[in-house]
């Protein structure tokens, strides 16, 4: 049995399909979604059904990303909790076009999925995966504000601002990177810094690969490190615009 973590898909179903193929991802295998299923490509209603019968045939664990509790406000009209206008612009146009057409029973079935997604996932091995971050020094059992695990972006940002040759027993060393053994995260695409892959930086690794906009949706083995990638989401969907 491997297990295989998932980066920011934003209703990119058909890039989806591309890299479990290519993983070879059989239903013996465990697989960790770091969120943001929903706003971005035409398909998200479609991922979304995608997981839940996945869900039903092998162990998935979905991740809550930004962009699904901005779906599921949306869903269940908490207007107040957001920015409806500037949702719409970074990727809900998609995902309201979508669930006008489906049936108040689906819309139903969608809510109870993303209410039922995990704010983060702690292995057996302290490998934490998480959307975005947290920002407790201790580690997120101690985190004040749980929109932090999907909003914030501090903990990468202070990875890739991190001196390489700081050793973790060094005073300046930042304890949030010496809780957990490996932390994998999505929200903020790689493609920020010019890459296209996933990017590891102190114990953090970057697995969005761009999904959204340009780049491709990435698949990665926690163990090996091995990685699959779809084509570009925006060959994939070459008449539409996604978020870019």
């Amino acid at each position: 049995m491997r297990t295989f973590v998932i980066g920011d898909i934003h209703g990119g179903l058909l890039a989806l399909e591309q890299v479990l193929e290519k993983a070879n991802v059989t239903e013996k295998d465990t697989l960790i979604f770091l969120g943001d299923y929903v706003d971005g490509w035409s398909h998200s209603t479609q991922v979304i059904d995608f997981l839940i019968d996945l869900k039903s045939r092998q162990n998935c664990i979905c991740i809550r990303g930004n962009h699904d509790q901005l779906a599921l406000d949306w869903l269940e009209n908490r207007h107040e909790d957001f920015d409806e206008e500037m949702w719409y612009k970074h990727g809900g146009k998609a995902t309201v076009e979508g669930y006008s057409i489906l049936s108040e029973e689906k819309k139903k079935e969608h809510i109870a999925f993303l209410e039922s997604l995990q704010d983060f996932y702690l292995d057996d091995q302290n490998r934490l995966f998480v959307h975005a971050g947290f920002t407790n020094l201790s580690g997120v059992t101690y985190e004040f504000f749980s929109k932090l695990f999907y909003w914030d972006r501090t903990l990468w940002e202070s990875a890739l601002a991190l001196d390489p040759n700081l050793k973790p027993d060094d005073l300046f060393y930042p304890k949030r990177f010496t809780v957990y053994k490996e932390v994998y995260i999505g929200h903020t695409p790689v493609t920020r810094i010019g890459k296209t892959v996933p990017v590891q930086k102190a114990c953090v690794w970057n697995v969005d690969t761009g999904a959204a906009f340009k780049g491709p949706l990435t698949i990665m083995n926690v163990d090996t490190k091995e990685f699959w990638q779809s084509e570009p989401l925006n060959e994939l969907y070459s008449n539409e615009r996604g978020r870019n």
